[in-house]
């Protein structure tokens, strides 16, 4: 790659490296902007859960908008609207705003990273380039999320949890400023004959925000099962709504023939049940140093870098084996190493030292270098350029839809594994941890399916180099 190539897969990368840090720090932080705004257990709670529905609702219609709108205005626009809001968060004097706040936040995001995701896509040509180029930002994304609970634990103790707002601020404005410069015209959208599919758009964004918050519901335990499964059922008669009103339109928002590509449908599924499962493994986790080891919220977020080791395997070590593998069979290689470190930690102890658990950590951190950035190569693989946006979409879709449900579903399995009083919170804690088991496990069998239908994946050393992404960076615009 050229030294201009290069600087746009920082800047690029850069962006999902904001969106890591931001989450963690938050999730670090809630408890002291609980304190400190005198807010209630629930208030506090819909901090994070605010986020997920913008970023959950939206994705889809962002990713989506990329393509027909315009790659780079998407990305300036939507990583401008992050930068003020994340600013609004740090001035909030009480929670509603701070709520809202982190909703435009998750909004923003949802439209902002399928956006950088296809301008890696349509800027760097098919072939080892993009793979690197999407290895590197997928592995950057997980390291903005190791780093970020540590940097959320530093900050919020030296200077304030107002910082944990802040400090995104300044990193976007960089950001910013470098994407005006770096990140190319791209091609002219194609514009609808028949106009934008404004029906499609008004669906899948509400068939979207009604199933995540569904889910949320589930999450925070909100009394009245009947209200949640109706707010679940909402959201599935309007994502059938969605569906025929797509088949019947002429210039369709979302093209449904792309949901019978095999294997974009698989790396999906394999993306939401992988990034769901090491999330609910992650929560788990912080629960289980801090309530029953009793280890700080700073000490926790030390001992858990070492699962961001991905940011440094997935650019350096990932590309080799895919080159000699294939996509479908190094990321069942992250699924395999995923189910056996979640497995092993199923004989945690309420003496375990960190030595004993180290193993466990590392090869986690393993694990999302060996499949989240294939899954991402593979969900995008061989789609059009005009549809890199929504192929970006639907993978970040499935992602935020796997991470709400697996919190969910471990927060209700401990939730009443601990309200049975049979059982002691270590094995409420061991009740739970089944559930990314189960859920990464099931993943495995899914992409090993893969492993037979496609062989190599499509991705062997044997393909023929394509131009020089720097080359392809510099004439987008032409």
């Amino acid at each position: 790659m050229s030294a201009r190539a290069w600087s746009l897969l920082l800047v690029l990368s850069g962006t999902v490296f904001l969106e890591g840090i931001d989450i963690a720090m938050l999730a670090v932080a809630v408890p002291s902007i609980r304190s400190d705004l005198d807010l209630s257990t629930g208030t506090a709670s819909w901090l994070l859960s605010a986020y997920v529905l913008g970023y959950a609702g939206f994705t889809l219609l962002g990713g989506r908008a990329a393509d027909l709108l315009g790659r780079r205005r998407m990305f300036l626009t939507w990583l401008t609207v992050f930068l003020l809001f994340s600013g609004l968060g740090g001035f909030a004097q009480d929670g509603w705003t701070l709520i809202v706040a982190r909703f435009v936040t998750g909004v923003a995001s949802a439209f902002m990273t399928p956006a950088a995701m296809s301008i890696i896509t349509t800027s760097y040509p098919e072939g080892p380039q993009r793979e690197k180029a999407l290895l590197v930002f997928a592995g950057t994304a997980a390291g903005g999320f190791s780093l970020g609970m540590v940097i959320g634990g530093l900050l919020t103790h030296q200077l304030g949890w107002r910082w944990v707002f802040f400090a995104p601020v300044l990193l976007a404005a960089v950001l910013l400023v470098a994407a005006v410069r770096l990140v190319p015209e791209g091609l002219r959208p194609a514009r609808a004959a028949g106009g934008f599919d404004v029906a499609g758009a008004v669906t899948v964004a509400g068939a979207m925000l009604l199933l995540a918050y569904g889910i949320v519901r589930f999450e925070h335990g909100l009394d009245g099962w009947g209200a949640t499964l109706g707010v679940l059922a909402a959201g599935a008669l309007l994502t059938g709504l969605f569906v025929a009103i797509e088949r019947r339109t002429a210039k369709p928002l979302v093209r449904l023939g792309l949901l019978r590509n095999a294997a974009t449908v698989r790396a999906d599924l394999g993306a939401m049940l992988f990034v769901g499962s090491f999330f609910g493994f992650q929560f788990l986790l912080t629960l289980y140093l801090q309530e029953l080891l009793g280890w700080s919220a700073l000490r926790t977020s030390l001992a858990l870098v070492v699962m961001g080791a991905d940011a440094i395997l997935a650019p350096t070590l990932t590309p080799r084996l895919v080159a000699r593998f294939g996509n479908v069979r190094v990321a069942l290689g992250g699924f395999v190493s995923a189910t056996a470190a979640y497995a092993l930690f199923l004989r945690a102890g309420a003496d375990w030292t960190y030595a004993a658990m180290f193993p466990m950590l590392l090869l986690t951190g393993v694990a999302f270098a060996l499949a989240y950035g294939p899954l991402t190569i593979a969900a995008t693989d061989g789609v059009a350029e005009e549809e890199q946006g929504l192929a970006g979409g639907l993978l970040t879709t499935a992602t935020q839809l796997g991470s709400a449900v697996a919190i969910s579903a471990v927060t209700a399995v401990h939730g009443l594994a601990a309200a049975s009083g049979s059982a002691s919170p270590l094995e409420a804690f061991r009740t739970a941890l089944v559930v990314p088991v189960v859920m990464v496990a099931l993943g495995a069998v899914s992409v090993a399916t893969g492993v037979r239908g496609r062989g190599r994946g499509g991705r062997g050393p044997e393909r023929v180099a394509a131009e020089p992404a720097g080359e392809k960076v510099a004439t987008n615009g032409r």
